[in-house]
């Protein structure tokens, strides 16, 4: 079965709790504070694999979630760092991220890898919280949690030539004659349901790849037919072969060849105005079964009105197909030798190591208040998400938190904005009530619930 359309959830791992503990050993009574920090999560990657042909993995697996870190240890240990988990896709996947439509990669290459979902930073051990004043802190974070992203991934094949045309113009038997891909062949409408990949071997070193798209109708651009999930496989190729049935007006079995010829232009246009700017060989296809004089004058017919060249062909026979293979890669080669060139400088000698470019993050807030409604308040930025990791269930750690959402001036706006006694302030997973003096400014809910991640 071919899937070129696929929704996944994609989630880096949990990073590790940092933990509490202290200095143990002969003749040191007082070590002091000695708990390790928490391991880093495993990033969740999309590699393009070469051996794939489908999305069809993704139709049984939604769901991908990278290792979480290990939990730091005694004498500063940290914990282990979690494994990244690595997805194959096929070469030519797009992922989108299902939210926003943002292209976040265009996996195009054999081996090209991308992070999608980072994993979450460790939790810091209570060595970290040391100071003048605090000498033995009983306090730590637990890990923060890894990114998680819907994503669609959308498949498009890599061919050098498409086949198009209307449906029965004779793309699989054609693409049977110039490769030894077998598709299913009969005399009715769409009866290539999905793509079929060829390899056309010139020699023993040059070949190119050639791709049948399903047939195309009038509103394929609209949802009408099987075309339209394919027009998108159009994109990655070179070079185009529009087939045509030449023997339709003698037949009376379909539409006009000429009139053929512009409503699958038409339908590509309405789809991308980027397919039309492609190079085609216009092909008339079934030339066995018509008189030459009629071919003659349809060959006409097209320079006159089109402006472009037919060349017969009988798919079936073999007739022309040689040819056409030879034309095809004449045209590939020329198309390969107009691109420029990307091979370095003899001059300029080449770095020897790569540089990881990281796209910067957007300015944000050390910390922020937004009212989420009446009496309600929520504190957001990275200062918010760091506090919200912290375990509270020891004194040091509440008084810890006081101490710095002080320093932060939190207090001070809370007034400023008019909070009142019994006031809810929500930190992350926890809920506080806030209380106007300034000695005990913030009490824990009732209703307040535990951080995730557990006890090291």
């Amino acid at each position: 079965m071919f899937i070129d359309e696929a929704k996944i959830c994609l989630v880096g791992g949990r990073g590790g709790n940092g933990i509490i503990s202290f200095h143990r050993e002969k003749y040191r009574p007082k070590g002091g504070p000695d708990g390790g920090d928490g391991g880093r999560g495993g990033d969740v990657l999309l590699r393009a694999n070469p051996r794939m042909r489908t999305l069809l993995p993704f139709t049984k697996k939604i769901h991908w979630k990278a290792e979480k870190g290990g939990h730091g240890g005694p004498n500063r240990k940290r914990g282990r760092k979690g494994r990244d988990l690595i997805v194959d896709v096929p070469v030519g996947t797009v992922v989108k991220d299902l939210r926003t439509q943002e292209v976040l990669a265009d996996l195009s290459r054999p081996g090209q890898k991308v992070v999608i979902a980072r994993g979450g930073e460790g939790g810091r051990g209570n060595w970290h919280f040391k100071s003048s004043t605090r000498r033995a802190p009983r306090i730590c974070e637990v890990g923060e949690p890894g990114e998680e992203r819907w994503v669609k991934l959308e498949l498009k094949l890599l061919a050098d030539v498409g086949i198009i045309g209307l449906p029965n113009a004779g793309k699989s038997t054609l693409l049977s004659k110039m490769t030894a891909k077998r598709p299913k062949i009969a005399d009715y409408p769409f009866t290539t349901v999905e793509p079929n990949l060829g390899v056309v071997q010139i020699s023993e070193w040059e070949s190119f790849v050639v791709v049948d798209i399903p047939g195309l109708i009038e509103g394929a651009h609209e949802g009408r037919g099987l075309g339209h999930k394919f027009l998108k496989h159009i994109e990655r190729t070179r070079l185009l072969i529009h087939l045509l049935d030449v023997s339709t007006p003698l037949t009376e079995q379909g539409p006009d060849p000429v009139e053929a010829y512009r409503v699958v232009n038409r339908e590509m246009e309405a789809f991308s105005p980027e397919l039309m700017k492609k190079p085609q060989i216009v092909v008339g296809n079934k030339v066995d079964l018509v008189p030459e004089d009629y071919l003659e004058e349809l060959k006409e017919r097209f320079r006159r009105e089109e402006g472009v060249e037919v060349m017969g062909i009988s798919a079936a026979t073999g007739q022309g197909v040689r040819e056409l293979t030879q034309l095809c890669y004449e045209k590939l080669t020329a198309l390969e030798e107009a691109m420029p060139s990307w091979e370095p400088s003899e001059e300029r000698e080449e770095p020897r190591h790569r540089v990881k470019v990281y796209r910067p993050e957007p300015e944000e807030e050390e910390i922020e208040i937004v009212r989420e409604g009446p009496g309600r308040f929520r504190l957001e930025g990275r200062a918010a998400r760091r506090l919200a990791r912290l375990r509270l269930e020891e004194p040091d750690a509440q008084e810890y938190l006081q101490e710095q959402l002080e320093r932060l001036g939190v207090f001070r706006e809370l007034r400023r904005w008019g909070a009142k006694r019994g006031d809810l302030v929500l930190l992350g997973h926890r809920e506080f009530q806030f209380d106007p003096d300034p000695d005990v400014p913030l009490t824990t809910s009732s209703s307040a619930s535990a951080p995730p991640g557990g006890e090291p």
